[in-house]
């Protein structure tokens, strides 16, 4: 086993344009795939994993691309290939020759996998000399890709159920060929830490893996994925192969934002360090979920909405003295907000005349009584209660928020040679002007949302949006969701509709105009970035 010492530094491999777009339904536009490459970079993350070449000719057009706009970065650009002489070929000239470039290749090495991909008579009629084609396929694949580059990675793919003997033969082999990087993947999510951290220590004792990375690729079947990643750590692993918001193939794969501040805030566990500027973090899951379309849970860890929000009354008057008392790390190291104070029926006076006070509502002693029944009872009939609601319970005259500009008209076009082309028209409600934009996107939602910014006249950042079918027919309803900010303030909207482009522009119009009145589900507006709470498909 490889000794832990506080100086040892974690690789830390990003495979979300690779591993994280092969999620069902996760395919990105080139434009996105390039902003996503640019965040990561900028985060610090050592390698990516731009793509798998020989897949098809976008996937190679992206890895180029990304080679060539990450430059004059510190990250490696690396690029997926099987054990084929056409994979390893396409992932070299993929790379070309930019500065920093690795070449993974990986075969399948448990007998499950052997057996299904590995047929007689081209590969040997029993499973001892199926084993040796394979070993001999992996080691041709290192030798080849070592022409192009010195940095190569081997992968024993479900090394999880792989016989420990001949993982022992086919990593040995693949350092004996060049290879750099040994990734030990537990590609089914089968393993249990124990079990996963049993796998590196095999690999050790019967290997010389001196001037050898040793990584972890962990996928999420049993909800393992974090857990078996730091077990790996534990056992000598000194790369993690994690994607942002955990997607990846099934139940996704060690989400990048947990397996880095696991890392960091228990540092005295695990003895290791890295280089990802962490404050970077929330911006990035944003990005990612907006791209793909995949929305975050909000219970999410460090990058869910929820995720420094407090609504029980205990845990508010807790944090409001000292935020250690419930949050073991700051919101402000991951890019989130701090105090999320959120109000609902488990909340108590603290919480609430404490998100008065930061609204700038002063509450006399003898007028808080009133306001806290009249917040109790309307806290048994809404979810949540938004800032709106606050100035009501406090001057019950309030006038409810205008509700700003309406969607009058929308055009979309689309072609498969040229982006998406918006053209939205908005009404003000204030001056009953008509206002006309138009704009072009990465997708069809994406230039959408910037023609209503234009026509709205200012950004606005998206910060999450989804989508989800309410009915199964053929000419079915969908609805949208979207949270949607401006400085420091989030609101949420809500709108539905067969046309999904409509219906996900009527929402991103309510979100900017900000509804939370009571006769409204439609959506909320909520002050110091406390995100509003909304389901999620």
């Amino acid at each position: 086993m490889a000794p832990s010492h506080p100086g040892d530094r974690i690789v830390l491999f990003d495979t979300t344009l690779r591993d994280g777009e092969q999620s069902p339904g996760a395919a990105m536009t080139l434009s996105a795939k390039l902003r996503v490459a640019k965040l990561l970079a900028a985060m610090g993350v050592d390698v990516l994993e731009a793509g798998f070449p020989v897949s098809s000719p976008q996937q190679a057009d992206a890895v180029r691309q990304i080679v060539d706009e990450l430059a004059d970065t510190e990250t490696v650009i690396c690029a997926l290939g099987r054990a084929h002489e056409a994979d390893v070929r396409a992932a070299a000239e993929a790379l070309g020759a930019g500065p920093k470039t690795r070449i993974h290749t990986f075969i399948a090495t448990s007998d499950i996998h052997i057996a299904a991909k590995f047929s007689a008579p081209r590969f040997g009629a029993t499973m001892a000399e199926r084993r040796e084609s394979v070993m001999r396929m992996a080691v041709d694949a290192v030798r080849q890709a070592k022409a192009h580059t010195d940095d190569v990675e081997f992968s024993a793919e479900d090394a999880g159920r792989t016989d420990h003997g001949f993982l022992c033969d086919v990593v040995a082999a693949a350092v004996e060929a060049g290879a750099t990087t040994i990734n030990i993947p537990d590609t089914t999510g089968y393993c249990t830490p124990a079990d996963y951290a049993a796998l590196f220590r095999a690999v050790q004792d019967c290997c010389d893996t001196s001037g050898v990375v040793l990584s972890t690729h962990c996928h999420d079947d049993l909800g393992l994925a974090v857990a078996n990643t730091l077990a790996g750590v534990e056992a000598g692993a000194r790369q993690v192969e994690v994607t942002v918001n955990g997607i990846g193939e099934r139940a996704g794969n060690a989400p990048l934002e947990e397996v880095a501040m696991a890392l960091r805030v228990r540092a005295d566990r695990y003895g290791v360090t890295h280089g990802l500027d962490a404050t970077k973090l929330g911006e990035a899951s944003r990005l990612v979920s907006v791209v793909t379309g995949f929305a975050v849970p909000p219970n999410k860890s460090i990058v869910g909405a929820n995720a420094f929000a407090h609504e029980a009354g205990i845990h508010q008057h807790g944090v409001l003295k000292d935020r250690q008392t419930y949050e073991i790390l700051r919101a402000e190291e991951v890019g989130a907000d701090a105090q999320g104070i959120r109000l609902g029926r488990h909340s108590g006076r603290h919480g609430l005349f404490s998100r008065l006070a930061r609204l700038g509502v002063d509450v006399p002693e003898a007028d808080r009584d009133g306001v806290y029944q009249r917040f109790v009872a309307l806290a048994d009939q809404k979810r949540e209660i938004y800032d709106g609601d606050l100035r009501r319970l406090v001057d019950p005259a309030a006038d409810a928020p205008e509700r700003g500009f309406s969607l009058v008209a929308l055009r979309v076009s689309t072609g498969s040679d040229e982006k998406p082309h918006a053209e939205v028209t908005l009404q003000d409600g204030a001056t009953g002007e008509l206002r006309v934009e138009t704009a072009s996107g990465d997708g069809p939602v994406d230039a959408i949302y910037r023609a209503i910014d234009g026509a709205a006249g200012r950004p606005h950042r998206l910060e999450s949006y989804s989508i989800r079918a309410l009915t199964k027919a053929a000419d079915a309803a969908g609805e949208a969701l979207v949270v949607v900010s401006d400085g420091p303030a989030l609101a949420q909207g809500k709108a539905t509709g067969t046309d999904i482009l409509r219906a996900s522009a009527e929402a991103y119009v309510r979100a900017l105009n900000g509804l939370d009145a009571d006769d409204h589900d439609e959506g909320g507006f909520v002050k110091e970035g406390i995100m509003a709470s909304f389901d999620t498909v």
